[in-house]
Parts: C-alpha cells; structure tokens; sequence
C-alpha cells in the first residue's frame, strides 16, 4: 500500500497526459495527480492507495457527506475510462481504477482506499520512456480544469519550449465540447488569458502564445503556438500537508445519519457543485437552465445526466471563481446565471 513520497512527484506518461480529460472535474483531475504522486511508478505493488477521509473530504471538496453521496462520488471515479489509440485508427477503451473500498477501522478512522484497473497498469507504472514529471504543488492551486490541464500540456514540453496545437484538438485535450466558445476572441479571454495568469501565479512554467491563422480571406484562427518557459518568480510550492491544512473545515466522517439540508435529494447533490454556496430554490434555476445545455443522451440513465449536471455545473462555478478573483462580483448568483444563460444553444 502507497505511502505520500518526500518529494511529491507526479510522472506521467505523455500518452496519458495527450488524452482528453476524460470529463472529470476539477477535485477528479486533482485527486488523479494525488494518486500519481503517492504511488512509485516503479513498483506496481504501490498500486492501492489509502486516503484518511478527512483528507478525502479536502482534496475532492466535499462539504456534507453521507454515504449515498459518498457512493456517487467513488463510483464516479471508477467510471473514469481510458481511450488509447491503435495504430489501425481504432482505439482500446479501459477504465482508470477498478475498486474503491471505505471503512472504518477499529480506531473509529474512516479511510477511502482506490486501486488502478489491471489494463491501465501499463500507463502508471513501469515504463521507462516517454514520460514528464512535475512537483504536485504546482497541480493543488489551480482554479479550474482548463488551469490543470493546460500546466499539464504545457509542461510535457517545457524543455523543448514551443508547441502548436490545433484549435479543435486544443480544446478536447482541455475537456471543452468544441462547440463551446465558437468566437475565438471569447475563447482568448476565458480560457487562454485564464490559464496564461494563473500559471504564472501558481506554477514552476509561464507561456505566452500565438494565434496561428489560415491564409486567405477570413484568416480564421486554426491553431495555438505555445511559447513555454520556467517561470522564476515563483518560489513558494505548496506542499500536500498544507494544501489540506487550508482548506475549509470539512466533516470527519462519512456516517450514515449526517442530514441533508435540502428537501431535494439532486438538488442538494448539485449544491455540491457550488461549495453550497447557494440555497434550494437558487440551485433549482440553475438546474432547469441546465437541463436545456445538456441534452438528455438515449439509454443514458437519470444518475448519469445527474453526474454530467455536476461536472458542467462546477466547471461554470469555477469560471465564477476565477472572475471573482480578477474583479468584484456583486451578485454571483446572478452571474453565475448569466455564464449558464450564455451556453444555452439558440434552436436552429
């Protein structure tokens, strides 16, 4: 069973880093970097890791837990799938973990412990080429998934100092539906001058970039040019103890009597989402304007719209997040409203 290493050392195979974001949310890619830094990637037998949950709790920020909930949350992480390419064009789809298992111990500590799938084995451990390394503190700061991601591709070529990518494939690699911000102007100021400050604030890199365009008339923007280089100013990591000394006070266990404020079961679930900063009748207008951006897939199930809900939820609530760190927000509710509003899809 792992143990957190000194250095807190994140390798991670550039095969794995080159895939989309598998829809996890901000706390899901967090925990993923956590899970890759407490593991030896040259010993497989380090391959279940042990959370107390108290530590659970701060890393993937969850305010009330009762084991219903709790159950959404682990079994979300299992749903997390895999899809790597062949060389045929086609592609093997795996999941990341296969078991999560929480318990009490006789102590009266409850602990959340999650062991990687046997086919995704190869991706974490044991492999001697092809792979980048970061320090965790620069993955526990971030805002949002575009931050982590995007420090994530960046740093897989620090040392070569430039890379291009493709506009669509940009925006898969940052777990965006290349629908979202079709006007590049609204992809610059939300997503690249995002990341491009909050890198420089939090991390070891900084870059600048360059918007690659199509000749001719138009010249639609088609891809990105990276500029990446070490960012010497910041001096300040963040070690894991501390990152979970500040965050919030959270609940120390997972029993089953904890109450659930909200009449609403799903609406309660979503509040999660927000930090439950918002009350029931707040969440339950946000809910409807989501239920007209998602559509409703066949033959998906009503738990899983409601973890799609979740996911794009608090990817909005993070955006609210960031701006609120660069300007005064005086209703957030109602510019939380606004950022939903905008992603709704005019009927054709």
């Amino acid at each position: 069973m792992a143990t957190i290493k000194n250095n807190y050392l994140v390798e991670k195979r550039n095969v794995l880093n080159e895939l989309r974001s598998n829809n996890m949310n901000l706390q899901e890619l967090r925990f993923f970097s956590i899970y890759l830094a407490k593991i030896n990637a040259r010993d497989v037998s380090t391959r279940m890791v042990r959370f107390p949950m108290a530590e659970f709790q701060k890393i993937m920020d969850l305010g009330r837990v009762n084991k219903d909930y709790l159950m959404r949350i682990t079994n979300s992480l299992l749903c997390k799938v895999v899809n790597i390419p062949n060389g045929d064009g086609g592609y093997k789809g795996f999941q990341l973990f296969k078991e999560c298992h929480v318990y009490k111990e006789a102590s009266g500590e409850w602990y959340v412990e999650i062991d990687a799938h046997d086919k995704a084995l190869p991706l974490m451990f044991e492999f001697k080429d092809r792979y980048f390394t970061y320090e965790l503190w620069n993955a526990l700061q971030l805002k949002s998934v575009n931050q982590l991601r995007m420090y994530e591709l960046l740093k897989q070529y620090e040392k070569i100092g430039v890379r291009i990518v493709p506009l669509s494939e940009l925006k898969e690699l940052l777990g965006l539906d290349v629908k979202e911000h079709p006007r590049f102007n609204n992809f610059k100021v939300c997503v690249l001058d995002g990341c491009q400050e909050a890198l420089e604030t939090y991390t070891d890199i900084k870059f600048t970039y360059e918007a690659v365009r199509k000749s001719g008339r138009g010249r639609q923007v088609t891809a990105i040019k990276f500029i990446i280089s070490k960012n010497e100013n910041y001096v300040d990591p963040l070690a894991l103890a501390d990152f979970i000394d500040i965050q919030d006070a959270k609940p120390d266990n997972a029993e089953d009597d904890i109450e659930i404020e909200f009449e609403s079961e799903r609406l309660g679930f979503l509040a999660e989402a927000c930090n439950n900063e918002f009350n029931e009748a707040e969440i339950q207008v946000l809910y409807n304007l989501i239920i007209q951006i998602l559509p409703h897939k066949v033959g998906g199930t009503i738990h899983d719209f409601q973890l799609r809900a979740y996911d794009h939820l608090k990817h909005r609530y993070d955006e609210l997040l960031w701006q609120a760190g660069r300007k005064e927000i005086k209703s957030r509710f109602g510019y939380l409203k606004k950022i939903l509003e905008a992603d709704i899809l005019p009927e054709q």
